[in-house]
C-alpha cells in the first residue's frame, strides 16, 4: 500500500514537474543579472526604459518612455523588441547615409522619438541601455537577422487610408487611454500628438510603422483585434494632427573626456 502511495506520489512530482519546465522563464528577470557593477547597469539600463522621462528628464522633452514603443520594455515579439539587436549592430543605416553603432541608433530614439538631446555616449545612462539591449541579445549570434515573426512593419493594404473612419475608431477604441485630444494620462498613457509627443522626424510618424505597431499592439487591453485595414484608417487619423518639428541643424555636442578615461 505504501510503495503504491510513493509510486503515485513520485508520478505526481514528475508531472509537475514537466508541466513547470515548459513555463517559459521572464526575458527579463533581475534575479538573474550578474553579480555586481555590470548587473547594476543592465537593471538600470531597464529602469531608464521604463521610467523614461522621470530618470533621462534632461534629455526628453516628450512624455514619453522608451516602453511606449518598446512594448514590455523591449520583450514583446513584434511590439518593438531588443532581443537580438544588440548582435545586429554596426549596420548600415539609409536615413543617416553611413554606418551606424548601436549607441547612435539610441541616439537616434532620443533625438526623433523622445524630441529631446542625446546623451553623452560614455555616459551612466547610455552605457546602461546598451547593457540592457545587449542582456537582452545574449543568446542571438552575431549577425543573425530579425525573425519575420518579430517585426511588425508590413505591406500597407492598397487603399487609401480613411481619416474619417479613424477618427470614429479612436473615439470607440483608443480615447479611454489617450484622451479625445489625443494627449494621454501622463505617466501611464503617451500623448499622440501634440507639444508633448514624439517628433515629425520619429519613426513612429512614418504610417506603415505605426499602422503595424497599432495592429499588433493596441487597444492596450485587445493587442491584436484591429485589422491591418483598421489599424491603417487609425495610423492616418493620428499622424495627420501636428507636433513637434525636427530641428535636424542643431548640433550634437558629445562630452569632452580626459585621454586616462580610456
Amino acid at each position: 500500500m505504501k510503495s503504491t502511495r510513493l509510486a503515485l506520489l513520485l508520478a505526481l512530482a514528475a508531472a509537475l514537474s514537466g508541466c513547470s519546465s515548459h513555463v517559459p522563464a521572464p526575458l527579463y528577470d533581475p534575479r538573474a543579472l550578474p553579480t555586481g557593477p555590470l548587473g547594476d547597469s543592465i537593471a538600470y539600463g531597464y529602469a531608464i526604459m521604463v521610467k523614461t522621462h522621470h530618470l533621462m528628464k534632461p534629455y526628453v522633452r516628450a512624455d514619453l518612455t522608451c516602453a511606449d514603443c518598446h512594448v514590455a520594455a523591449g520583450t514583446k515579439p513584434r511590439g518593438g523588441s531588443f532581443i537580438g539587436t544588440y548582435a545586429r549592430f554596426p549596420q548600415w543605416n539609409k536615413r543617416a547615409h553611413r554606418v551606424i553603432a548601436l549607441q547612435d541608433r539610441i541616439a537616434e530614439c532620443f533625438l526623433y522619438s523622445m524630441n529631446g538631446r542625446v546623451p553623452a555616449y560614455s555616459s551612466k545612462a547610455m552605457v546602461a541601455i546598451v547593457a540592457y539591449i545587449a542582456w537582452l541579445s545574449r543568446n542571438t549570434p552575431i549577425g543573425a537577422t530579425q525573425p519575420a515573426s518579430d517585426r511588425y512593419i508590413e505591406p500597407l493594404p492598397s487603399a487609401a487610408p480613411n481619416p474619417a473612419r479613424g477618427a470614429a475608431l479612436y473615439a470607440q477604441r483608443c480615447v479611454k487611454c489617450h484622451g479625445v485630444d489625443g494627449q494621454g494620462l501622463s505617466g501611464a498613457f503617451p500623448p499622440l500628438w501634440g507639444d508633448r509627443s514624439f517628433n515629425e522626424g520619429a519613426g513612429m510618424a512614418h504610417i506603415d510603422r505605426m499602422t503595424g505597431f497599432v495592429r499588433y499592439n493596441m487597444p492596450y487591453d485587445a493587442p491584436g483585434s484591429l485589422s491591418l485595414a483598421a489599424a491603417y484608417d487609425v495610423a492616418a487619423f493620428v499622424l495627420r494632427h501636428p507636433r513637434p518639428h525636427f530641428a535636424k541643424n542643431a548640433l550634437v555636442q558629445p562630452r569632452p573626456l580626459p585621454a586616462r578615461y580610456f
